[in-house]
C-alpha cells in the first residue's frame, strides 16, 4: 500500500502501547485515513497525538467496545495485562499483536480459544510507510478479519501472510533486517571515508545507492544474481570488489549464520 492510499479503519480501535512502533502505526493510520478514524483510543502513560490517550484500561469508558485491539507493548508485560482485556471484551474484538515471540497459543491461553487473533511482525521502516509486516493467524480466522488486519498493517508498508511456524524466520529476515542494512551502510560509509571522501558525501553515496538498488530490485523481473552481473564488467572495479566479498562464499555464510542466530533467539523468546 502506498502513502496516498486511504484505508477503511474499523469504527472503533484501541491501541495498547504507543512506543516507537505503536506511534508509527498511529501516525500512518491518521495519514492514510484523512477523513477521520471514528472512535479511536490509545492506552499509554504518555499522550498520543491524534487520539484519546488513557493511562490504563480502567480509564476507558465502560460503553466503549472496540472492534479491534492492537497490542504494541513489551512482550514480557502481556501475561499480566491480557486477563483484564479478556474479562472486559471477551472474544468479540479482533486482537492484533506486534509483540515479538508471543504465539497464537499464548494469546488463546489468556484471551480464550475462540478469540480472533492475528500475530504481526512489522519492522522500523513502517515509521515512514515503507515497512514490511508479516501476519499469521489460525486457518479458522474469518476472511473479514484477515482483511481488516491487512488494511491496518498495510498502512505502514507491504504485508505478507505466512504460517505461524515461519514467524521466527520472518523475525530474522525482515524484523531484524533493517539493523543489518544499517550496519552495512555504516561500513560502506566508513570505507568511503578511508578512501578519501568526506563523511557527509560518503553517507549520501552509500545511502542513495542502497535505496536505488533496492528500488531497482523491487521493480525488476531479473534475479538478484543477474542484477549483480549487470553491474559487473569482467576484470573491472566491481569485479575486484566482489572477488573480496564473495571469496569462499564468506559473506553468504556469515549472513546465514546471523539469520540462524536471530531465528534461534526468536524461538527462545517464545518459551
Amino acid at each position: 500500500m502506498n502513502s496516498s492510499s486511504v484505508i477503511r479503519l474499523p469504527s472503533s480501535l484501541l491501541l495498547v502501547g504507543c512506543g516507537k512502533m505503536g506511534s508509527a502505526l498511529l501516525a500512518r493510520w491518521h495519514e492514510t485515513h484523512p477523513a477521520g478514524v471514528g472512535q479511536f483510543f490509545v492506552i499509554d502513560p504518555m499522550p498520543a497525538h491524534g487520539a484519546t490517550c488513557l493511562r490504563d484500561l480502567h480509564a476507558l469508558p465502560a460503553d466503549i467496545k472496540p472492534d479491534v485491539i492492537v497490542f504494541a507493548v513489551k512482550p514480557q508485560s502481556l501475561a499480566e495485562i491480557l486477563p483484564a482485556y479478556a474479562e472486559r471484551f471477551g472474544t468479540s474484538p479482533l486482537y492484533i499483536s506486534i509483540a515479538a515471540g508471543k504465539t497464537l497459543s499464548f494469546f488463546e491461553e489468556h484471551l480464550g480459544t475462540h478469540a480472533h487473533i492475528v500475530r504481526a511482525m512489522p519492522n522500523t521502516p513502517a515509521m515512514i510507510g515503507q515497512g514490511m509486516t508479516a501476519l499469521a493467524a489460525k486457518n479458522t480466522l474469518a476472511e473479514s478479519a484477515r482483511h481488516i488486519a491487512t488494511e491496518l498493517m498495510g498502512a505502514a508498508g507491504q504485508v505478507a501472510w505466512v504460517e505461524e511456524n515461519q514467524m521466527d524466520a520472518v523475525t530474522a529476515i525482515s524484523g531484524s533486517g533493517p539493523a543489518y542494512v544499517f550496519l552495512f551502510l555504516d561500513a560502506l560509509t566508513q570505507a568511503g571515508v578511508k578512501a578519501g571522501l568526506d563523511e557527509k558525501t560518503a553517507k549520501q553515496l552509500a545511502t542513495q545507492t542502497v535505496i536505488g538498488s533496492a528500488a531497482l530490485a523491487a521493480a525488476s523481473h531479473e534475479s538478484f544474481e543477474q542484477l549483480r552481473k549487470n553491474v559487473t564488467s569482467p576484470n573491472g572495479t566491481t569485479q575486484a570488489a566482489l572477488d573480496v566479498l564473495m571469496k569462499g562464499d564468506a559473506l553468504v555464510k556469515l549472513v546465514e549464520e546471523a539469520v540462524t542466530a536471530a531465528a534461534r533467539r526468536s524461538k527462545e523468546l517464545a518459551q
